[in-house]
């Protein structure tokens, strides 16, 4: 049945595209995505998508606008051609943190994006760690939101000590941040921070003992490690013997890299949702592979299984 399937991956990270080939033991399909001089995108398909299941990667990352268009243009693409079944994968949904409405005229992004996924063609979506599980339900398509859980805790638990505390870095993580404590079997500590602006973050109070312990600072995205940074330095002065970050996507913005390599924190765990690239490597930062993830839930999908499992 694989051969009524088909990958095919825009620019954003294909790195990752290729590896959830290999897993799925399938040639990536024949495509090109290029700009035309003005920076308008033009996208080709290679070969025939017609009757096929056709599963497109593509993460909403850095540059932010450029990567939706693509997604969308090759979405668009895959419609007119006749595929059967198009499913977007997003291993990383851009425009996720504005979800609701926070203030007078604002707009909500997360459900723009979501319509124009659908408009676009998209049957289905698969993503990774949404910013806020309720943004499945701006789609009027099955969502499949995969957590990177099972891939951070096999690594985590190597690293683990009787004494390590896991930390939500706000309120809103504090569910995820005891679900891995629980898995790890540790305490719990959240952080109290104050957001007077977008990108900035004051930390205000530590909820739960540090001392002397190991901390591991638990959150969905690192975008310009302020908020981390400035965590591991309120857990470092309620006396955190050592401390780690972990996160599913590394945005790494701005002056990111820079803050994370200056600061206290002994270790960076992150995965692959998002292509660092190059240059933005650093011995503090560990990148673990989404890859066996994503590709067993789109097997199980091809072929009509439950991904249940897989949302741990």
């Amino acid at each position: 049945m694989l051969d009524k399937l088909k990958v095919f991956a825009g620019n954003s990270n294909q790195p990752l595209a290729m590896e959830i080939c290999q897993y799925l033991g399938v040639e990536p399909g024949k495509e090109e995505v290029k700009s035309f001089s003005d920076g308008e995108i033009c996208v080709e398909i290679k070969e025939s998508v017609r009757g096929m299941e056709v599963y497109v990667i593509q993460s909403t990352s850095n540059p932010g606008n450029k990567n939706l268009m693509e997604l969308l243009i090759m979405l668009d693409a895959f419609k007119r051609a006749s595929a059967y079944a198009i499913t977007a994968v997003i291993p990383y949904y851009g425009y996720a943190r504005q979800d609701r409405k926070v203030a007078p005229r604002t707009p909500i992004t997360a459900k723009l994006i979501a319509d124009l996924i659908e408009v676009a063609g998209a049957t289905r979506v698969l993503c990774v760690d949404l910013h806020a599980g309720q943004i499945q339900g701006f789609f009027n398509v099955p969502v499949d939101n995969l957590y990177a859980t099972p891939v951070l805790l096999d690594y985590l638990k190597k690293r683990c000590k009787n004494d390590t505390v896991v930390v939500s870095p706000d309120a809103g993580g504090v569910e995820r941040a005891r679900a891995f404590a629980k898995r790890l079997e540790t305490g719990l500590a959240i952080i109290d921070k104050r957001r007077p602006g977008p990108n900035v973050s004051e930390v205000m109070h530590i909820i739960g003992d540090v001392e002397g312990k190991h901390a591991m600072i638990l959150d969905d995205m690192i975008d310009t490690a302020g908020t981390i940074t400035e965590a591991a330095e309120a857990l470092k002065r309620e006396g955190a013997k050592k401390v780690y970050a972990c996160c599913t996507h590394p945005v790494f913005s701005g002056p990111a890299i820079e803050r994370l390599n200056k600061s206290c924190i002994n270790e960076v765990v992150v995965t692959n949702t998002i292509d660092i690239g190059e240059d933005k490597r650093s011995d503090k930062i560990k990148v673990l592979s989404i890859a066996p993830l994503i590709g067993e839930a789109i097997k199980r999908i091809h072929y009509g299984e439950s991904v249940s499992s897989l949302f741990v």
